[in-house]
Protein backbone atom coordinates (compact mmCIF):
# COMPACT_ATOMS: atom_id res chain seq x y z
CA UNK A 1 0.00 0.00 0.00
CA UNK A 2 3.13 2.12 0.02
CA UNK A 3 4.10 2.36 -3.62
CA UNK A 4 2.23 -0.95 -5.34
CA UNK A 5 -1.09 -1.19 -5.76
CA UNK A 6 -3.58 -0.06 -3.38
CA UNK A 7 -7.22 -1.75 -3.04
CA UNK A 8 -9.91 -0.12 -2.56
CA UNK A 9 -12.75 0.14 0.34
CA UNK A 10 -12.88 -3.42 1.15
CA UNK A 11 -16.35 -5.19 2.17
CA UNK A 12 -15.59 -4.72 6.07
CA UNK A 13 -14.52 -0.96 5.91
CA UNK A 14 -17.49 0.15 3.05
CA UNK A 15 -20.17 -1.35 5.86
CA UNK A 16 -18.18 0.01 9.01
CA UNK A 17 -20.84 2.11 10.63
CA UNK A 18 -23.17 -1.12 9.66
CA UNK A 19 -20.84 -3.14 11.89
CA UNK A 20 -20.21 -0.55 14.31
CA UNK A 21 -24.33 -0.36 15.36
CA UNK A 22 -24.17 -4.21 15.36
CA UNK A 23 -21.49 -4.46 17.88
CA UNK A 24 -23.03 -1.65 20.16
CA UNK A 25 -26.28 -3.93 20.17
CA UNK A 26 -24.28 -7.09 21.21
CA UNK A 27 -22.06 -5.32 23.62
CA UNK A 28 -25.50 -3.54 25.58
CA UNK A 29 -27.18 -6.84 25.13
CA UNK A 30 -24.29 -8.83 27.02
CA UNK A 31 -24.10 -6.30 29.66
CA UNK A 32 -27.31 -6.53 30.18
CA UNK A 33 -28.08 -10.09 30.39
CA UNK A 34 -24.46 -11.36 30.15
CA UNK A 35 -22.78 -9.26 33.09
CA UNK A 36 -20.52 -11.42 34.00
CA UNK A 37 -18.70 -11.15 31.46
CA UNK A 38 -17.76 -8.07 31.19
CA UNK A 39 -17.14 -8.44 34.56
CA UNK A 40 -14.73 -11.24 34.01
CA UNK A 41 -12.88 -9.25 31.73
CA UNK A 42 -12.64 -6.38 33.53
CA UNK A 43 -10.37 -8.21 36.36
CA UNK A 44 -7.40 -8.41 33.78
CA UNK A 45 -6.39 -4.86 33.95
CA UNK A 46 -2.52 -3.47 34.71
CA UNK A 47 -1.93 0.29 34.99
CA UNK A 48 -5.52 0.99 34.01
CA UNK A 49 -5.18 -0.46 31.09
CA UNK A 50 -7.65 -3.50 29.71
CA UNK A 51 -5.14 -6.36 28.65
CA UNK A 52 -7.77 -8.27 26.78
CA UNK A 53 -8.44 -4.68 24.88
CA UNK A 54 -5.11 -3.92 24.94
CA UNK A 55 -4.51 -7.03 22.73
CA UNK A 56 -7.41 -6.40 20.40
CA UNK A 57 -5.71 -2.70 20.03
CA UNK A 58 -2.44 -3.98 18.75
CA UNK A 59 -4.14 -6.25 16.19
CA UNK A 60 -5.75 -3.40 15.10
CA UNK A 61 -2.57 -0.92 14.70
CA UNK A 62 0.40 -3.41 14.16
CA UNK A 63 -1.01 -4.15 10.18
CA UNK A 64 -1.32 -0.43 9.37
CA UNK A 65 2.49 0.36 10.51
CA UNK A 66 3.69 -2.66 8.52
CA UNK A 67 1.51 -0.28 5.76
CA UNK A 68 3.90 2.31 5.93
CA UNK A 69 7.17 3.15 3.75
CA UNK A 70 9.03 5.18 6.26
CA UNK A 71 12.18 4.67 3.87
CA UNK A 72 9.89 7.77 1.81
CA UNK A 73 10.67 10.16 4.39
CA UNK A 74 13.58 10.77 2.25
CA UNK A 75 11.48 12.44 -0.38
CA UNK A 76 10.38 14.97 2.38
CA UNK A 77 12.24 17.87 0.37
CA UNK A 78 10.23 17.04 -2.45
CA UNK A 79 7.23 18.69 -3.05
CA UNK A 80 7.28 20.41 0.38
CA UNK A 81 3.99 22.87 0.19
CA UNK A 82 1.50 19.40 0.52
CA UNK A 83 3.29 18.60 3.41
CA UNK A 84 2.88 21.82 5.31
CA UNK A 85 -0.68 21.40 4.97
CA UNK A 86 -0.98 18.44 6.22
CA UNK A 87 1.38 19.20 8.97
CA UNK A 88 -0.28 22.68 9.83
CA UNK A 89 -3.88 21.46 9.38
CA UNK A 90 -2.86 18.19 11.82
CA UNK A 91 -1.18 19.64 14.35
CA UNK A 92 -1.61 23.44 14.68
CA UNK A 93 -5.35 24.02 14.06
CA UNK A 94 -7.06 20.06 14.54
CA UNK A 95 -7.19 19.52 17.84
CA UNK A 96 -7.72 22.83 18.52
CA UNK A 97 -11.05 23.26 16.35
CA UNK A 98 -12.32 20.26 17.97
CA UNK A 99 -11.73 21.21 21.54
CA UNK A 100 -13.40 24.54 20.68
CA UNK A 101 -16.58 23.01 18.34
CA UNK A 102 -16.69 20.36 20.88
CA UNK A 103 -16.87 22.32 24.10
CA UNK A 104 -19.14 24.87 22.68
CA UNK A 105 -22.12 22.36 21.27
CA UNK A 106 -21.63 20.15 25.01
CA UNK A 107 -21.36 23.05 27.33
CA UNK A 108 -23.44 26.04 25.59
CA UNK A 109 -25.63 24.07 22.81
CA UNK A 110 -26.42 21.32 24.34
CA UNK A 111 -26.19 22.34 28.56
CA UNK A 112 -29.48 21.17 29.03
CA UNK A 113 -29.81 18.00 27.64
CA UNK A 114 -26.22 16.82 28.99
CA UNK A 115 -24.95 16.83 32.42
CA UNK A 116 -21.59 18.60 32.99
CA UNK A 117 -19.83 15.53 34.59
CA UNK A 118 -20.40 13.57 30.97
CA UNK A 119 -20.29 16.86 29.06
CA UNK A 120 -16.36 16.80 30.63
CA UNK A 121 -15.80 13.76 28.99
CA UNK A 122 -17.02 13.61 26.19
CA UNK A 123 -15.36 16.40 25.47
CA UNK A 124 -12.10 14.54 26.22
CA UNK A 125 -13.08 11.97 23.78
CA UNK A 126 -13.09 14.37 21.45
CA UNK A 127 -9.77 16.13 21.82
CA UNK A 128 -8.31 12.38 21.67
CA UNK A 129 -9.71 12.26 18.29
CA UNK A 130 -8.78 15.65 17.15
CA UNK A 131 -5.16 15.06 18.32
CA UNK A 132 -4.96 11.73 16.28
CA UNK A 133 -4.63 12.48 12.24
CA UNK A 134 -5.70 9.51 10.25
CA UNK A 135 -2.75 6.44 9.74
CA UNK A 136 -4.28 3.74 7.95
CA UNK A 137 -7.94 4.23 6.52
CA UNK A 138 -6.45 7.44 4.38
CA UNK A 139 -4.58 5.03 2.09
CA UNK A 140 -8.36 4.08 1.01
CA UNK A 141 -9.43 7.10 1.05
CA UNK A 142 -6.13 8.24 -1.51
CA UNK A 143 -7.23 5.49 -3.47
CA UNK A 144 -10.70 6.24 -3.80
CA UNK A 145 -9.76 9.74 -5.18
CA UNK A 146 -6.96 9.02 -7.20
CA UNK A 147 -4.19 10.22 -4.91
CA UNK A 148 -0.35 9.87 -5.25
CA UNK A 149 0.30 6.84 -3.44
CA UNK A 150 3.76 7.69 -2.98
CA UNK A 151 3.09 11.01 -1.37
CA UNK A 152 0.41 9.82 0.87
CA UNK A 153 3.00 7.52 2.13
CA UNK A 154 5.30 10.72 2.95
CA UNK A 155 2.41 12.36 4.41
CA UNK A 156 1.24 9.70 6.91
CA UNK A 157 4.78 8.70 7.63
CA UNK A 158 5.96 11.93 8.97
CA UNK A 159 2.41 12.28 10.58
CA UNK A 160 3.28 8.86 12.58
CA UNK A 161 6.46 10.34 13.68
CA UNK A 162 5.23 13.76 14.17
CA UNK A 163 2.50 11.88 16.89
CA UNK A 164 5.56 10.34 18.84
CA UNK A 165 5.94 13.83 20.02
CA UNK A 166 3.32 15.80 19.73
CA UNK A 167 0.45 14.40 20.83
CA UNK A 168 1.12 13.87 24.70
CA UNK A 169 1.63 17.66 25.11
CA UNK A 170 -1.16 18.54 22.74
CA UNK A 171 -3.70 16.38 24.54
CA UNK A 172 -2.58 16.98 28.28
CA UNK A 173 -2.65 20.82 27.03
CA UNK A 174 -6.37 20.45 26.13
CA UNK A 175 -7.68 18.32 28.67
CA UNK A 176 -6.15 20.67 31.07
CA UNK A 177 -7.97 23.50 29.87
CA UNK A 178 -10.96 21.19 30.20
CA UNK A 179 -10.28 20.74 33.71
CA UNK A 180 -9.60 16.87 32.79
CA UNK A 181 -6.65 15.75 35.28
CA UNK A 182 -4.36 13.71 33.32
CA UNK A 183 -1.88 11.48 35.18
CA UNK A 184 1.57 11.97 32.34
CA UNK A 185 2.85 8.34 33.02
CA UNK A 186 -0.40 7.02 32.17
CA UNK A 187 -0.74 8.84 28.98
CA UNK A 188 2.70 8.23 28.15
CA UNK A 189 2.19 4.59 28.41
CA UNK A 190 -0.29 4.91 26.34
CA UNK A 191 1.65 6.17 23.59
CA UNK A 192 4.97 3.88 24.42
CA UNK A 193 2.04 0.79 24.24
CA UNK A 194 -0.33 1.96 21.39
CA UNK A 195 2.01 3.81 19.04
CA UNK A 196 5.75 3.38 19.64
CA UNK A 197 5.39 -0.49 20.24
CA UNK A 198 3.34 -1.48 16.84
CA UNK A 199 5.54 1.24 15.12
CA UNK A 200 8.56 -0.49 15.95
CA UNK A 201 7.23 -3.96 15.58
CA UNK A 202 5.74 -2.48 11.93
CA UNK A 203 8.86 -1.28 10.61
CA UNK A 204 10.58 -4.23 11.69
CA UNK A 205 8.53 -6.49 9.86
CA UNK A 206 8.69 -4.32 6.93
CA UNK A 207 12.25 -4.57 6.71
CA UNK A 208 12.45 -8.30 7.62
CA UNK A 209 10.29 -9.80 4.89
CA UNK A 210 11.32 -7.46 2.22
CA UNK A 211 14.68 -8.18 2.76
CA UNK A 212 14.12 -11.86 2.46
CA UNK A 213 10.84 -11.86 0.27
CA UNK A 214 10.84 -9.17 -1.52
CA UNK A 215 8.68 -5.81 -1.96
CA UNK A 216 6.01 -7.38 -4.51
CA UNK A 217 5.62 -10.15 -2.16
CA UNK A 218 5.62 -8.27 1.53
CA UNK A 219 2.81 -5.68 -0.60
CA UNK A 220 1.15 -8.59 -2.72
CA UNK A 221 0.81 -11.88 -0.57
CA UNK A 222 1.93 -11.12 3.32
CA UNK A 223 0.16 -7.78 3.95
CA UNK A 224 -3.08 -8.83 1.96
CA UNK A 225 -3.32 -11.89 4.66
CA UNK A 226 -3.85 -8.95 7.74
CA UNK A 227 -6.40 -6.89 5.59
CA UNK A 228 -9.26 -7.96 8.02
CA UNK A 229 -7.59 -8.08 11.06
CA UNK A 230 -7.93 -4.43 11.82
CA UNK A 231 -11.23 -4.73 11.37
CA UNK A 232 -11.83 -8.11 13.08
CA UNK A 233 -9.87 -6.63 16.51
CA UNK A 234 -11.55 -3.30 16.39
CA UNK A 235 -15.18 -4.94 16.19
CA UNK A 236 -14.12 -7.18 18.89
CA UNK A 237 -12.74 -4.40 21.03
CA UNK A 238 -16.16 -2.51 20.34
CA UNK A 239 -18.29 -5.27 21.98
CA UNK A 240 -16.03 -5.24 24.59
CA UNK A 241 -16.28 -1.59 25.40
CA UNK A 242 -20.32 -1.11 24.68
CA UNK A 243 -20.94 -4.45 27.09
CA UNK A 244 -19.33 -1.75 29.55
CA UNK A 245 -21.28 0.86 28.48
CA UNK A 246 -24.55 -0.82 28.31
CA UNK A 247 -26.11 1.43 31.40
CA UNK A 248 -24.57 4.57 29.59
CA UNK A 249 -25.86 4.05 26.80
CA UNK A 250 -29.89 3.37 27.61
CA UNK A 251 -30.00 5.56 30.20
CA UNK A 252 -28.68 8.60 27.62
CA UNK A 253 -29.28 7.04 24.06
CA UNK A 254 -30.08 10.53 22.87
CA UNK A 255 -26.30 11.14 23.37
CA UNK A 256 -24.71 9.27 20.63
CA UNK A 257 -26.66 11.45 18.02
CA UNK A 258 -25.61 14.86 20.55
CA UNK A 259 -21.72 13.17 20.43
CA UNK A 260 -21.55 12.36 16.60
CA UNK A 261 -23.07 16.17 15.51
CA UNK A 262 -20.32 18.32 16.94
CA UNK A 263 -17.71 15.57 15.73
CA UNK A 264 -19.17 15.31 11.84
CA UNK A 265 -19.30 19.33 11.88
CA UNK A 266 -15.46 18.74 12.73
CA UNK A 267 -15.03 16.59 10.05
CA UNK A 268 -16.36 19.00 7.07
CA UNK A 269 -14.55 21.98 8.98
CA UNK A 270 -10.80 20.76 8.55
CA UNK A 271 -11.42 18.99 5.48
CA UNK A 272 -12.28 22.07 3.50
CA UNK A 273 -9.42 23.85 5.42
CA UNK A 274 -6.94 21.65 3.80
CA UNK A 275 -8.59 21.26 0.49
CA UNK A 276 -8.85 25.15 0.14
CA UNK A 277 -5.38 25.87 1.52
CA UNK A 278 -4.34 23.58 -1.35
CA UNK A 279 -6.82 24.76 -4.10
CA UNK A 280 -4.58 28.33 -3.00
CA UNK A 281 -1.07 26.97 -3.11
CA UNK A 282 -2.33 24.99 -6.49
CA UNK A 283 -1.33 21.87 -5.38
CA UNK A 284 -2.53 18.79 -7.97
CA UNK A 285 -5.64 17.33 -6.97
CA UNK A 286 -3.36 14.18 -6.40
CA UNK A 287 -1.84 15.84 -3.19
CA UNK A 288 -4.93 17.99 -2.62
CA UNK A 289 -7.49 15.37 -1.87
CA UNK A 290 -5.33 13.01 0.39
CA UNK A 291 -3.76 15.97 2.37
CA UNK A 292 -7.87 17.07 3.17
CA UNK A 293 -8.07 13.10 3.75
CA UNK A 294 -5.75 12.70 6.87
CA UNK A 295 -6.90 16.00 8.50
CA UNK A 296 -10.81 15.30 8.14
CA UNK A 297 -10.41 11.31 9.40
CA UNK A 298 -9.01 10.89 12.30
CA UNK A 299 -6.87 7.69 14.19
CA UNK A 300 -9.18 6.70 16.01
CA UNK A 301 -7.69 3.14 17.03
CA UNK A 302 -5.52 5.20 18.84
CA UNK A 303 -7.98 7.37 20.37
CA UNK A 304 -10.36 4.52 22.02
CA UNK A 305 -6.43 3.20 23.56
CA UNK A 306 -5.55 6.47 25.33
CA UNK A 307 -9.60 6.95 26.48
CA UNK A 308 -9.65 3.34 27.08
CA UNK A 309 -6.09 3.89 29.07
CA UNK A 310 -7.22 7.19 30.64
CA UNK A 311 -10.66 6.84 31.94
CA UNK A 312 -11.30 3.20 31.77
CA UNK A 313 -13.73 0.78 29.62
CA UNK A 314 -16.81 2.50 30.79
CA UNK A 315 -15.91 5.90 30.56
CA UNK A 316 -17.84 8.25 28.68
CA UNK A 317 -14.52 9.22 26.97
CA UNK A 318 -13.86 6.27 25.40
CA UNK A 319 -18.08 6.30 24.30
CA UNK A 320 -17.37 9.49 22.64
CA UNK A 321 -14.02 7.97 20.75
CA UNK A 322 -16.24 5.08 19.58
CA UNK A 323 -19.19 7.24 18.53
CA UNK A 324 -15.80 8.97 16.03
CA UNK A 325 -15.85 5.35 14.62
CA UNK A 326 -19.55 5.49 14.24
CA UNK A 327 -19.33 8.56 12.11
CA UNK A 328 -16.29 8.20 10.23
CA UNK A 329 -17.04 5.95 6.88
CA UNK A 330 -20.51 7.27 6.12
CA UNK A 331 -18.83 10.80 5.98
CA UNK A 332 -15.35 10.40 4.58
CA UNK A 333 -17.62 8.85 1.39
CA UNK A 334 -18.98 12.07 0.94
CA UNK A 335 -15.99 13.96 1.14
CA UNK A 336 -14.44 11.48 -1.28
CA UNK A 337 -17.59 11.62 -3.73
CA UNK A 338 -17.47 15.92 -3.43
CA UNK A 339 -13.29 15.42 -3.70
CA UNK A 340 -13.95 13.96 -6.96
CA UNK A 341 -16.44 16.12 -8.07
CA UNK A 342 -14.25 19.09 -8.09
CA UNK A 343 -11.02 17.80 -9.31
CA UNK A 344 -11.45 20.34 -11.96
CA UNK A 345 -10.86 22.59 -9.56
CA UNK A 346 -6.98 22.05 -9.62
CA UNK A 347 -4.07 22.41 -11.97
CA UNK A 348 -3.47 19.37 -13.79
CA UNK A 349 -0.79 17.24 -12.84
CA UNK A 350 2.75 18.92 -12.72
CA UNK A 351 1.47 22.17 -14.10
CA UNK A 352 2.17 25.13 -11.17
CA UNK A 353 2.59 22.41 -8.57
CA UNK A 354 5.73 22.09 -6.25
Amino acid sequence: MSKGKSAGIGFFEKYLTLWVLLCMAAGILIGKYLPGIPAFLGRFEYAQISLPIAVLIWFMIYPMMMKVDFTSIKNVGKNPRGLFVTWVINWLIKPFTMYGIAAFFFYVVFKTAIPADLAKEYLAGAVLLGAAPCTAMVFVWSHLTRGNPAYTVVQVATNDLIILIAFTPIVAFLLDVSGVTVPWDTLLLSVALFVVIPLAGGILTRTLMIKNKGLEYFENQFVPKFNNVTVIGLLLTLIIIFSFQGNVILENPLHIVLIAIPLILQTFLIFFIAYLASKGLKLPHSIAAPAGMIGASNFFELAVAVAISLFGSASPAALATIVGVLTEVPVMLILVRFANRTRHWFPAEGENSD
